[in-house]
């Protein structure tokens, strides 16, 4: 929130003497004070409850001055932060995306840091709100709560727009703007906890011009387009107010903003030139399995053995159709995570079932189960198993990166306590130490389990340790029909970009989905039914730029937008000294 002293500073700022220089000011010249007197005429000593008293109500003066004067800049921070939530699935207006970014960037320029910190504030909690709603199965206070932790980055963005704003070339406003949303992004994909990459402006723009960008530096570079498209729209809006207020109209003086204008256009088109490899030697057939759940929220899983005999049934009416000819025999299919609700190594009638399964089709099956830790009593593992109809389980995948306060709790004996619905969360996941790499039947896939497919190193890795497509396997049905689904979809469309692989989808209850290597979504399942799709896909061997480069222009970009503000800070110093 701003300081008194902003105020102070604000309006000395807009009075008449604005932009003098501090020396051809006209000097204050303080006239004699006028001395409180008592009732003969002598000057009055106050008592220190008088002085209390009387700067009480001055001090809250002053704070009401600044809630009104901040109400109306606030207000279209939060309007500007809905708006950005609306330009993510399901709503998927991606323009809305390039405006939010343009507002932000107009609403903190020339302000203080404190003041750009409030409002980058204001923006963010309306956005994350809308954007996270589906956690409302959890509890509204949960929304609520994660909200205001990842609006507390967008607080330090608008804290550094707001600083950036002041340094003297006003050319590159726009470019340490789009540096400062990569620099946002690379601090709130990584902590705390690991992070948590939801609401990247990458991921409202997957099917926008700038979604190409992402075979040449990933998400970080779509986001860097989209926010520099989005500022320098910001530089062509106040080019066009300082010309409102100047002495009039005139072709030269609208330059600035025709400038900037052009930059935007060519930056949103300049993902039409970037070439999406999607040539392969050779192909496989494939068999997506969704059993669906009995119920969805926060009790999906049923009775035990539910879900796997969901899958197992629809296995076996898969085998059913290929055994009549209906359908081409797969050379390989592919269960949802914990499509095995009960740990096939522990429970017999489990691992008989998942056994029955896979002779029946008679190819090799992903298998998604939950897995007890072997050598940590109280742990489970999240796991991929390639499970062979001749020889059974085999190689296995361990999910890398477990959700905090989903799949593990941090600080549970303390935190268990004051939140009683931790302790629906029994056991904590244990993290897996390799990449996804599994060979599951004549195709070598990279396995990313549910929200690991939002991480740019976890899948990265997995195709430079070579992955020929990617496969993620997730289980949604506690936010079934919430909008999460669909925003955990359009980041297999990106990957499949980034990486120039094919992404199949794997879900429960949905969205199962198959994405070709150019980020087209080729089959998609309907939410909370039992389905199975089948597709030939092409096996890629070839790398894209944006795995070659890795992270590279991720913290490049986000070194310069640090560095921006700290120019701007030694500026800021500079001139005060002057």
């Amino acid at each position: 929130m701003p300081s008194g002293s902003d105020t102070t500073a604000e309006a000395a700022s807009s009075g008449p003497d604005a932009g003098r220089p501090a020396a051809d000011r006209p000097a204050d010249r303080p006239g004699p004070a006028a001395a409180p007197h008592d009732g003969d005429g002598e000057a009055a000593t106050p008592r220190d409850g008088d002085s209390q008293a009387t700067a009480r109500p001055g001090k809250l003066r002053r704070l009401g001055a600044l809630a009104r004067r901040e109400t109306p800049r606030s207000a279209l921070a939060a309007v500007s932060g809905l708006a950005l939530g609306f330009a993510f699935p399901p709503f998927g207006v991606w323009p809305l995306s390039l405006l939010s970014v343009a507002a932000l960037a107009l609403l903190t320029h020339g302000r203080t840091a404190g003041q750009g910190a409030w409002t980058g504030f204001a923006f963010g909690v309306p956005f994350f709100v809308l954007l996270l709603k589906w956690l409302s199965v959890v509890g509204w206070d949960a929304v609520v709560g994660l909200s205001v932790i990842q609006a507390a980055f967008l607080a330090l963005l608008g804290a550094g727009l707001a600083l950036v704003s002041r340094l003297p070339v006003r050319a590159l406003w726009p470019l340490w703007t789009a540096c400062l949303w990569v620099a946002e992004e690379w601090a709130r994909d990584r902590t705390p906890f690991g992070g948590f990459p939801w609401g990247r402006l990458a991921f409202a723009n997957t099917g926008s011009p700038f979604t190409p960008l992402a075979a040449l530096g990933g998400a970080p570079l779509v986001s860097f387009g989209v926010a520099l498209a989005g500022g320098a729209l910001a530089a062509a809006a106040l080019a066009l107010w300082r010309l409102r207020g100047a002495q009039g109209f005139s072709p030269r003086g609208a330059l600035p903003a025709a400038g900037a204008v052009a930059v935007a256009a060519a930056v949103t088109v300049a993902g039409n030139a970037v070439p999406i490899p999607t040539a392969a030697a050779d192909s496989v057939d494939i068999a997506v399995v969704q059993g669906n759940v009995q119920q969805a929220g926060m009790d999906f899983l049923g009775r035990p053995m539910k879900i796997l005999n969901n899958h197992v049934n629809a296995t076996l009416g898969l085998a059913k159709d290929v055994k009549a000819g209906r359908i081409k025999k797969p050379d390989l299919v592919i269960w949802p995570e914990n499509a095995s609700d009960l740990d096939p190594f522990q429970y017999r009638e489990a691992y008989a079932r998942i056994d029955e399964a896979v002779k029946a089709i008679d190819v090799p099956v992903l298998v998604g189960a939950l897995v007890d830790h072997p050598t940590k009593k109280g742990y489970v593992e999240n796991q991929g198993i390639v499970w062979d109809p001749k020889s059974g389980p085999g190689a296995s995948y361990t999910k890398q990166h477990p959700v905090p306060f989903g799949e593990y709790v941090p600080f549970r004996q303390q935190l268990s306590k004051v939140i009683t619905r931790l302790q629906r969360v029994p056991r904590d996941f244990y993290p897996g130490d390799h990449n996804g790499v599994l060979t599951v039947g004549p195709a070598r896939l990279g396995d990313a389990i549910c929200f690991e497919v939002a991480y740019d190193e976890i899948v990265r890795d997995t195709v430079n340790a070579g992955a020929r497509a990617i496969v993620v396997q997730t289980n949604n049905a506690t936010y079934g029909r919430s909008g999460q689904p669909e925003q955990q979809l359009v980041m297999s469309r990106l990957r499949a970009i980034e990486h120039g692989r094919p992404v199949i989808t794997a879900a429960t209850s949905g969205i199962s989905a198959v994405v070709s290597p150019d980020g087209t979504i080729e089959q998609r399942t309907k939410e909370f039914t039992e389905d199975v799709l089948t597709a030939r896909i092409p096996l890629r061997d070839g790398k894209t730029l944006a795995d070659r480069v890795g992270a590279i222009p991720e913290w490049v970009l986000a070194m310069v937008g640090v560095l921006s503000c700290a120019a701007a800070i030694m500026v800021g110093r500079r001139g005060r000294t002057d």
